[in-house]
């Protein structure tokens, strides 16, 4: 990902004194390619004078977050414009004998191209990626170090990509824990919060099936082949790779590992938001962009200017009412 100039809606932090406005905090939901549209989203926020002052992201959320402070934004969206499903698989480094079946080295040198020497503590916006301690379950907030690294650990899908070791401890995504991390922009002195969920327009998910069961229909289970010895060594790794890509209408494991990961996360963003809600929901319209389907990404930014374009009344009603608020107040409560 190789830099290129900043364009206009590349900015910083508004220079107005605090008492002008509430601090703004942006939390950038995950989703894998859909998350492209929070591109969109920060290129209309900051259209219309909306530059967050505190961003704080998951997964795909922190990438886009992360490279927006660091001003590499114009680099990501140049990138993922050029994406098509050849130049993908470029990137799939595929690793049968570690702790994740793709390496990700690929994908981090491209991405992090921009990033090299950047540390978050020297960004011109408050910056937080969210990960999860694997072994442990902790969230964690990635606030200083290294951000290429922050933001490779936010995005390490369990079992998809490897964990990334940061000051002692084994990180993973963070949409296992804090999928849309409101409560984390909000801890770091966002006093109005606005965020973008990727995976609200699933409809038809998380539904309760009562009375199911099999049916005359249904295959029997296969039993598994017998070893052929010595020539099934040769055979083994063949065997592998199309269970990973999958064959026979049968899911490949990425995809049934995936599928898994987006049930639950929402669950737990409903479960989150419903606890501690933003001030302003952004939902993109994304129910028909795959989570692989990185090529689309175009389509994906357009959904986020959409989506963003709608909600800029809500947004500019909340910041007027809270600087309102603030100059007859002293302060902001």
């Amino acid at each position: 990902m190789r830099g290129s100039g900043d364009r206009a809606t590349e900015a910083t932090p508004h220079d107005e004194p605090a008492a002008a406005r509430p601090s703004i905090g942006l939390a950038l939901g995950g989703g894998a390619a859909r998350g492209f549209a929070h591109i969109g989203v920060i290129r209309t926020l900051v259209k219309h004078g909306i530059v967050p002052d505190v961003i704080v992201g998951t997964s795909i959320g922190a990438v886009v977050g992360g490279c927006f402070a660091a001003e590499q934004l114009d680099s990501l969206e140049d990138w993922s414009r050029k994406l098509t499903v050849r130049n993908i698989l470029g990137y799939l480094d595929i690793n049968l004998s570690g702790s994740g079946l793709i390496r990700g080295t690929h994908l981090a040198a491209a991405l992090n191209e921009g990033l090299t020497d950047k540390r978050i503590e020297d960004l011109p916006i408050k910056f937080a990626a969210i990960a999860t301690e694997f072994n442990t379950g902790h969230e964690i907030w990635l606030t200083r170090g290294r951000l290429a690294e922050a933001l490779r650990a936010s995005y390490a899908l369990p079992g998809i990509f490897p964990p990334v070791m940061i000051g002692g401890r084994w990180l993973v995504d963070g949409a296992l824990v804090n999928p849309v991390p409101v409560s984390a922009a909000r801890a770091l002195d966002a006093r109005l919060v606005i965020a973008v969920n990727l995976n609200s327009d699933l409809f038809g998910r998380g539904a309760i099936i009562a009375n199911h069961g099999s049916d005359e229909s249904d295959e029997p289970a296969s039993t598994p082949p017998k070893s052929n010895g010595i020539l099934g060594l040769f055979g083994g790794e063949r065997s592998l790779r199309r269970q990973f890509l999958g064959r026979n209408g049968s899911p490949g494991i990425p995809t049934v590992m995936v599928e898994a990961f987006n049930v639950m996360q929402d669950r737990i963003t409903r479960a989150r938001l419903a606890g501690d809600p933003a001030d302003v929901l952004i939902s993109p319209r994304l129910g028909n962009v795959g989570m692989f389907d990185f090529h689309r990404a175009a389509e994906a930014i357009e959904i986020g200017v959409e989506a963003t374009e709608k909600a800029i009344g809500q947004i500019t009603e909340a910041v007027t009412a809270l600087s309102q608020h603030y100059s007859a107040n002293g302060s902001l409560k």
